[in-house]
């Protein structure tokens, strides 16, 4: 189950730059039991890997995105 949501995020991340909030958002409507601390958590595992990136916008919220 991890690994099917981590790659539903990377899918979700080739479209746009998106924020914890939205991916889980995202997420639970296409049929996954997740929270926002499960998709921090991976979040944070592929930013380590060097899969994603992530910026501070101007909200003070971290955005994601696909490593260029």
């Amino acid at each position: 189950m991890n690994e099917d949501f981590e790659s539903e995020m990377v899918n979700m991340l080739k479209e746009r730059e998106l924020t914890v909030a939205f991916i889980t958002r995202f997420l639970m409507e296409r049929g996954f039991d997740v929270t926002r601390q499960k998709v921090e958590r991976a979040l944070r595992r592929l930013a380590k890997a060097g899969l994603v990136e992530t910026r501070v916008g101007n909200n003070g919220r971290k955005h994601y995105r696909l490593a260029r």
